[in-house]
């Protein structure tokens, strides 16, 4: 029996999963790399460092099953962006979705008529995230680096353009730009005259479904696969985590906790709210994937554990010693509330100045507290992008769950509890790297509906409502506490 392979390209690592054409998962790669600081607010990675995991990834899962498989599909993390230059060479690093320099761009977007024009015709939110607020910073503050730049790209064309030497972008990925139009599937002139570039710069457009064959004969060995294997572009990692999780269905909500976190609806259209923030991002010609996202997801629990309590996280047994130290602490941590905001923050607030902040600590809290605070935090500012969303018309029923963060039933029930909705993990697994194998799995015919893929049985987790009213007082106090910071957040950072 055949099989698919689905890679997704993340922040952090890449995954690469097999499915056979049942969508059962055979076997999976997981090859990380690191991220560069440079400096404050610059987050960056090395664009060939993540070409050889591509590789490396792909030929670990082909030589583990000893035969080519039927088809490759890629997801990829939005927002990257990469300057080329002459030779088709970069002369950037990878400008990933958390690098914050572009902030003081965004908020003088964000306040500006052409801000509103160009959100509602792209659906990307205005925030130092979009690769539109990135260029523009090159633009204002290294002009010789910009006047050399040939292409902008994210890391996705990147590897694309490795693979078949084109330079073609999927409407999923662009529609996370900012730069394109998510209605009649063009470049936004706008958005490109404010960027001060033009059309030639960019890629050309291609639907998520797109196959190429024809890699070189070095690159299949490379890879380990024969040179006619089909490749489809796929999608964004959100979108794809909405297919991999089974929620593209009206009222089933995506939640995905990651190094980031998002939760997301799908849509026929997209669904607008400026205030909020709402995205809305292509997935095919029939569905939108609408939702917002947090910066702060499990990269906070990793901070945590690492700066305070000196312990490494880099196994699922870690992860289980860590959290299930929080089983006798009381919901609430005894009145111990984080924001966790360690990285700014998107959704809803949109507020690349805020910070992290314990409150209402007290002598008789202890480590685990302060545990079971960071869980419950991070679970608040995903409860928070929820209640937006619903607030503007989007409807959620129920939440099917994806991330590392399902492997821990305590989290998952602090976040059935908070949301006072019933979470069904569809799979422990990648969603992301699942749902660009599923979309591969259609575009090939090996399947005619997505539901043919669909599990019968889930872990599901229902919420205790007592606790449910517990966590709706203590996420006013949640809020309370942003609002009544927001300000001296914003001052302290403007000061250094």
């Amino acid at each position: 029996m055949g099989y698919i392979i689905g890679v997704d390209i993340g922040t952090g690592s890449i995954k690469a999963l097999a499915v056979d054409i049942t969508g059962k998962v055979i076997t999976s790669s997981q090859i990380t790399y690191p991220t560069l600081n440079p400096q404050e607010e610059l987050c960056e990675q090395v664009p060939d460092t993540i070409w050889k995991a591509f590789v490396d990834s792909v030929k670990e899962i082909v030589t583990a099953q000893k035969t080519s498989p039927l088809g490759i599909a890629i997801s990829s993390a939005m927002h990257s962006l990469i300057l080329i230059g002459e030779g088709d060479q970069p002369i950037s690093n990878v400008i990933t979705w958390a690098d914050n320099r572009a902030k003081h761009i965004a908020e003088r977007l964000k306040g500006s008529p052409v801000g509103d024009s160009i959100y509602r015709q792209t659906g990307t939110p205005i925030h130092a995230m979009s690769p539109l607020t990135k260029i523009i910073w090159f633009k204002e503050n290294q002009p010789e680096i910009f006047s050399k730049t040939k292409r902008f790209i994210s890391i996705k064309e990147y590897i694309w353009y490795k693979l078949f030497n084109a330079y073609e972008a999927d409407y999923s990925i662009a529609s996370a730009t900012g730069l394109m139009d998510i209605i009649s599937l063009r470049w936004n002139t706008q958005a490109l005259a404010l960027a001060g570039i033009t059309e030639t710069q960019l890629s050309k457009l291609i639907d998520t479904n797109h196959l190429r064959r024809g890699i070189t004969k070095q690159l299949a060995g490379d890879l380990a696969i024969d040179e006619s294997t089909p490749f489809m572009v796929g999608a964004s990692d959100g979108c794809m985590a909405n297919l991999g999780s089974f929620a593209i269905e009206q009222g089933i909500g995506a939640l995905t906790i990651g190094t980031s976190g998002a939760v997301r609806v799908a849509s026929s259209k997209p669904v607008y709210n400026y205030s909020a923030m709402t995205f809305n991002y292509r997935l095919d010609k029939d569905t939108f994937i609408c939702g917002g996202p947090t910066n702060n997801g499990g990269i906070v629990l990793k901070w945590y554990a690492e700066s305070f309590l000196r312990k490494k996280l880099n196994t699922a047994e870690d992860y289980k010693e860590l959290l299930d130290e929080i089983k006798g602490i009381p919901i609430g941590a005894d009145g111990l509330i984080f924001l966790p905001f360690i990285l700014g923050e998107r959704a809803p607030v949109w507020n690349s100045n805020a910070s992290g902040v314990f409150f209402g600590i007290r002598n008789h809290h202890t480590q685990s507290h302060f545990t079971r605070a960071v869980l419950e935090g991070v679970s608040m500012a995903l409860y928070n992008i929820a209640e937006s969303m619903e607030n503007h018309g989007l409807q959620i029923d129920e939440i099917n769950a994806s991330g590392g963060f399902v492997r821990s039933t305590e989290w998952l029930k602090i976040m059935a509890d908070i949301f006072g909705k019933k979470i069904r993990v569809v799979d422990a697994n990648d969603a992301s790297a699942l749902g660009a194998a599923y979309m591969a799995l259609k575009s090939l015919g090996h399947i005619k509906a997505y539901a043919e893929l669909q599990s019968k049985t889930f872990k599901v987790i229902m919420p205790n409502l007592e606790n449910f009213k517990y966590y709706q007082k203590q996420y006013k106090r949640y809020v309370n506490l942003y609002e009544s910071l927001s300000a001296q957040m914003r001052e302290n950072i403007n000061s250094n």
